[in-house]
């Protein structure tokens, strides 16, 4: 059984990869109304999987950036919620290559 869940974990970690790499792109780009719904859709995404994965600090950043999001949908002033968002966004791809390490040792 943990094989087969290391395995989904692992399936799980790439995917996140290739959307932290999505948010990455998104994230320098300019602020239009379809970026913005990208940006919440992939965090969204990335905090209810990687919850049900068991990996809590990327469902937390992923919801972290996501509510940074919301924010600027919601008409705030972008300048530290722009910070914000460059943080969360580094935070999130430096945990998700932690567990990806981190599950390659145990194959």
């Amino acid at each position: 059984m943990d094989f087969e869940f290391d395995e989904l974990k692992r399936e799980f970690l790439a995917e996140a990869e290739e959307k932290v790499q999505e948010i990455q792109v998104k994230a320098s780009s300019e602020r239009t109304p379809e970026t913005l719904d990208r940006l919440t859709y992939l965090a969204h995404q990335l905090k209810g999987a990687g919850g049900s994965y068991g990996f809590q600090a990327i469902s937390t950043e992923a919801a972290e950036l996501e509510k940074a999001v919301e924010r600027l949908v919601a008409g705030e002033t972008a300048g530290q919620i722009e910070e914000l968002i460059q943080q969360t966004v580094l935070n999130l791809r430096a945990e998700v290559e932690k567990r990806s390490r981190e599950l390659s040792t145990k194959a």
